[in-house]
């Protein structure tokens, strides 16, 4: 089937895998859309959740400078994190920035468009919610851990994550983007923190199934401590399987090169190992699988590269 248009592509996630993800895309001829986390509670953004009674906006804040065409140096501004040791200190002038917009608007889904305006931002950009919302673990033992940023560091299983207040009320134009899309690519990231956190809210979860595009998991490429250690790749889409239901994932990415023994010696200080793959289990679960050599090898630190990562999403639009 051709398509007469520019296809329509979602990406949903947030921490530093969904960037990736955007920077690539937007030099295809598509029509991008982001729903992006809003329940960090750590650092900067936690610090304006508590003073401003705003959803945080450091995930926005990168997507936004994943998705902009402004110029370098106004982006590195943007991006700019003070260090001074005032009452600045640890905020980066973008969620400065995306506060006093949502307080001049009154809205923060209001402040996030006008910041993309100026920012000249190709596509769209949806908060999960367009209100303060806090993340939830139960843990394994039954222990119920309160914020994102705390619920790696107890280092314990995570039974299930789930938002407060109960009902989140989803931007209607994020609900229309998935039923829309052609393409809704599952970011990598932060499994229970960074992706769960979207599609647990059940008008999301809902049009996921009830999407008529397909749906690709960008898997991770390492375990993570305090979240996914010792997860396989069918573990991570086990774990969606529980939170949203069987039918809610087409296709999966998965790197398929040797990673370098110095970077998994790296990655082993931090209790983090390569997401073994098993193959088998996947097909069980309907999944389709794609495999490729999807990381830049030019880092230390593992990430997906930006450009192979585009080409293989771009290249699943029929």
């Amino acid at each position: 089937m051709l398509i007469d248009r520019n296809p329509k592509v979602v990406v949903i996630g947030g921490g530093t895998g969904m960037p990736v993800l955007i920077r690539g895309l937007k030099s295809y001829p598509i029509s991008m859309s982001a729903i992006v986390t809003v329940a960090d509670d750590g650092g900067s953004s936690g610090r304006l959740r508590h003073e401003m009674a705003i959803p945080a906006p450091g995930d926005i804040r990168n997507v936004i400078a994943a998705m902009s065409d402004a110029e370098p140096m106004i982006l590195d501004m943007f991006q700019h994190r003070f260090e001074n040791g005032n009452s600045l200190s640890g905020h980066s002038l973008g969620n400065l920035l995306l506060a006093a917009m949502s307080s001049i608007t009154g809205d923060f889904y209001q402040g996030i468009k006008e910041i993309s305006r100026v920012l000249n931002v190709k596509g769209r950009i949806y908060p999960i919610a367009n209100q303060n919302m806090f993340l939830h673990a139960e843990m394994e033992d039954g222990t119920i851990i309160t914020g994102e940023s705390k619920i790696p560091l107890v280092n314990k299983k995570i039974k299930r994550v789930f938002l407060s207040p109960d009902h989140i009320e989803p931007l209607p134009e994020a609900i229309d983007a998935i039923k829309e899309a052609d393409l809704i690519a599952i970011a990598p990231g932060s499994l229970y923190t960074s992706i769960l956190p979207n599609i647990i809210v059940p008008e999301i979860g809902k049009a996921l199934k009830e999407r008529t595009g397909k749906v690709v998991y960008v898997c991770n490429v390492m375990t993570q401590y305090g979240e996914t250690e010792g997860y396989t790749a069918a573990d991570h889409v086990q774990a969606i399987h529980e939170h949203v239901g069987p039918d809610c994932v087409d296709s999966i990415v998965v790197h398929n090169a040797p990673i370098e023994d110095d970077v998994q010696k790296m990655y082993e200080e931090e209790k983090s190992k390569p997401v073994v793959y098993d193959t088998e289990r996947l097909l069980q679960m309907g999944l389709e699988i794609i495999e490729g050599d999807i990381i830049d090898h030019s880092k230390l630190m593992l990430r997906h590269d930006t450009g192979k990562i585009a080409k293989l999403l771009y290249s699943l639009i029929e």
